[in-house]
């Protein structure tokens, strides 16, 4: 495949959809008038098959000519369209479904509702890239992550290129929980895990959970409160501070308290945590923060009603190193170390 079409796929599998020139309404009654059948048979066929793309493919004749479009033809195509007045949209969409076989078609019409939604994980794309191209997996997560999108790069520089450049304002993949897995294919979920007692006499027994085993003791794990927040990560590089949410929404213009952060933390700094309404030195209720997320600008009145803060929990990046690797102990003392130094007011919190 050509290089531009191996970005594209990449992009579409990590949820860069193209914008929507055309509505579900306006495609519905194209498709009909072309299958010469009436709308509301369309709409019952529509209504059995479940998919509005997948209908608009079987419904419409077979293709009466074929198009050596590549993916990356069609995207530039679909980016084309918007510039054509929306009541002259019809004949392109016509000539476009007149050219292409029933999966293919299929395919067309999932780019143009902006419907490309695919049940494969960001992990198990990575994972497959990493496989494909001989990448490691590590090291490619992180550059697929950010504000990248095909015009801004290529596929040498996202993908190929040791040295490629870096986006400062790009996170680091998020780890998040998940219930554990144990043998008899059981979920945990929330039940406590049994932990064995030490020091017990020879031949005496003890009822233990079945994950025990995969756990390992307890004193080598860490215990963290489940803040009723959401998780982001602050950067700052290069004198700028950017915020990411867990879903690679980049939320810097909606808590913009933490652009203070540029004058207390070193440049090279990475902090993993959750986001939290927080006021009078204790948390606020989630429909606090709700009233922040959803706003592209923040007033005064609300920032002074729900001010947040950052509830570190990890250290990700120190003055410009990526740490991930090393030790959570490690890790841990450094994060304790930058909070020492800090004011105790201000948009920061360590969890303890």
């Amino acid at each position: 495949a050509k290089p531009m079409d191996k970005l594209w796929t990449i992009a579409l599998f990590s949820g860069r959809r193209p914008k929507r020139a055309v509505t579900t309404t306006q495609l519905r009654h194209w498709a009909a008038e072309r299958a010469e059948i009436p709308l509301w048979l369309f709409e019952d066929c529509y209504r059995v098959v479940g998919d509005l793309a997948e209908a608009l493919a079987l419904i419409l004749p077979p293709a009466q000519r074929t198009s050596d479009y590549s993916l990356d033809d069609w995207i530039v195509w679909l980016r084309a369209l918007h510039e054509v007045p929306s009541d002259q949209r019809k004949p392109h969409i016509i000539r476009a479904w007149d050219q292409l076989p029933v999966q293919q078609c299929f395919l067309f019409n999932k780019l143009i509702t902006g419907g490309f939604r695919v049940g494969v994980s960001q992990k198990l794309m990575t994972r497959a890239l990493a496989q494909a191209t001989g990448q490691d997996a590590a090291t490619l997560a992180h550059r697929l992550m950010g504000n990248w999108t095909p015009e801004t790069t290529t596929w040498a520089k996202l993908i190929e290129s040791d040295n490629s450049e870096t986006d400062l304002s790009r996170p680091y993949p998020f780890y998040l929980a998940h219930g554990l897995e144990v043998r008899d294919n059981r979920t945990l979920g929330d039940r406590p895990i049994m932990v064995p007692e030490t020091g017990l006499a020879s031949g005496d027994t003890q009822k233990t959970d079945p994950a025990t085993a995969q756990l390992g003791p307890c004193q080598h794990w860490r215990a963290e409160w489940k803040w009723d927040g959401i998780r982001g990560q602050i950067i700052l590089r290069d004198g700028n501070v950017y915020v990411w949410s867990r879903g690679e929404e980049l939320i810097t213009d909606r808590f913009p308290e933490f652009t203070e952060l540029a004058t207390l933390l070193p440049d090279g700094t990475v902090l993993d945590g959750e986001i939290l309404a927080w006021k009078a030195d204790r948390p606020m209720p989630f429909n606090a923060l709700q009233k922040r997320i959803g706003r592209k600008t923040v007033p005064k009145k609300l920032r002074d009603d729900a001010p947040v803060v950052l509830m570190a929990y990890d250290l990700l990046e120190h003055h410009g190193q990526d740490i991930r690797a090393q030790p959570y102990d490690r890790r841990r003392a450094h994060l304790t170390a930058l909070f020492a130094a800090l004011p105790d007011t201000g948009p920061l919190r360590l969890s303890q």
